[in-house]
Order: structure tokens, then sequence, then C-alpha cells
């Protein structure tokens, strides 16, 4: 009997649809190059992690309920980001964890939603054919992938079938890049500092093209890469590299958004 082809909602996040929709279609074309039947569900919204980060309970339970109605009949989640997974697999549950009705469906939801390279390198054991990007990219960790998700290997896994991409490992591939969502607002004066040692020791690789899988990190880095002046570097989330989206101008060219 053949196996079936799995539904695989995407979560396309709210910096991704408004800042880089690049993201999402190379997203969407990957999964679906990966053997699934895709759906991007009208009905998403913010995953809430704002809410969430700023004590605004009743808001982040609202969009949690709303995101357990939008993607209740797929079989899995995937977002193009550490974070949001998170906020879906770890603070879903937490939060709905005292409604009767949504306490068992935030833990299906929860068990079902991954980031986009963990699904594809650990889920579905997928290797990237046909694929060609030359040049040399440096990775950025991103705190929530790394420490929440436990995401390390998965997309260097994927990019090693990249053909003609070498991919390096900063001084301090783990530091901070100083983004953290509501962090970038509440300690701008902090979170340049700490944006400002990562775009250091990024330049310090020799690399021509810095990747990752959270575009907060991504626009905060092309920022400050683009103030310093130094050598060009380009920024690019790893799903545009993936899909070979070479034709999409990189994070902070003209038209393009960039944090600090």
């Amino acid at each position: 009997m053949a196996e079936s082809v799995p539904r695989v909602g995407l979560f396309v996040t709210c910096l991704v649809d408004t800042f880089r929709p690049s993201v999402g279609l190379s997203a969407l074309q990957v999964l679906e190059a990966a053997g699934c039947s895709v759906v991007v569900p009208e009905g998403q919204t913010c995953c809430g992690q704002p809410a969430d980060n700023s004590g605004d309970v009743a808001t982040a339970r609202a969009v949690a309920r709303g995101l357990i109605r939008a993607f209740e009949d797929c079989d899995y989640v995937v977002a193009p980001s550490g974070s949001c997974a998170s906020t879906l697999r770890h603070r879903y549950p937490v939060l709905l964890a005292d409604d009767p009705a949504l306490a068992e469906p935030a833990r299906a939801l929860a068990g079902k939603t991954h980031e986009l390279t963990c699904f594809l390198a650990d889920v579905l054991d997928h290797v990237p054919a046909g694929m060609a990007w030359p040049g040399v990219a440096v990775y950025h960790d991103s705190c929530a992938g790394l420490r929440e998700l436990g995401i390390k290997a998965q997309p260097r896994r994927l990019l090693a079938a990249v053909e003609g991409l070498t991919v390096l490992d900063a001084a301090e591939p783990e530091e901070c890049c100083g983004f953290g969502g509501t962090f970038a607002v509440k300690y701008p004066e902090v979170s340049t500092r700490m944006v400002e040692a990562k775009a250091s020791d990024l330049e310090a690789t020799g690399a021509d093209l810095v990747l990752g899988g959270d575009l907060g990190c991504l626009l905060n880095i092309a920022g400050r890469l683009r103030r310093r002046g130094g050598r060009p570097m380009e920024v690019r989330h790893v799903a545009e590299v993936l899909a070979g989206a070479r034709h999409v101008p990189p994070i902070g060219a003209p038209g393009e958004g960039a944090g600090r």
C-alpha cells in the first residue's frame, strides 16, 4: 500500500508575511519537493509570542485558540522560524492548560508542530537534490531554535547537499544577535551592542553569505552589517537557499527590510 502524502500546514509567521514573503514561498517549494501536500490556512495570525512575552496572557490565549482552529485538519504544522515553532510547541499547552475545551487540542498542535529544517531533516529524512548555490556561507544559530528546539545539525545537514556551497561556523556561533523579539525594543542599547559583536564575528569568517532560520535575527544582522559598511555580505533565510531562490535580492538590499 502506498504511503499517504502528509498534509502540512505552513505557518508563515508575521515577520515573513510582512517583510520577506519569499521565505514563505521558498518554504512551500521545499516542502512540496520533499513530497508534502502543503496548505496555507487563511485564518492564521501572529503566534502570540510578543503578547506572551509582554505579559498579555489574555491576548496570547486568544491567538492560540485561533491558530488551533486554523491548523486542526493538518497532519503537521511547519514554520520557517524556531521562535514561532517553539511558541506553539512549548507555550500553547501552558497557556491553555486550564481550558477544558482546548487543553488537549493545544497539546495536539504542539506535538505536530515543527521548525522547517527540523521537519525536513528529522521527520522526513529529506535530502535536497539538484540544488546549487556556489559560495561560502556562515550559519547563525538563533537562540530559540538552538536552545528550545535543539536546532543545530539539521540546517547544516540540508545545506551540505547544496552543490558548491561551503558552510562555516563563526567563532561564537551560539551567541545571541540581540534581536530577541521584544528585547530589542525594550533594551535597544544592549541589543545594538550585541548585534555589533555578532556582525564582527560573522565578518571575521570571510564568508560572503550569512544564513539562518529565523527572520527576526536575519533582519537585525543585515541591518547592522549594512550600517557597519564593511565587506559586503549577503543575508538570507536558509529556506531561500534550499529552494534555489537566487533571483530574490538578499535581506537588506534596496527595497528590502532590515533592522538596527
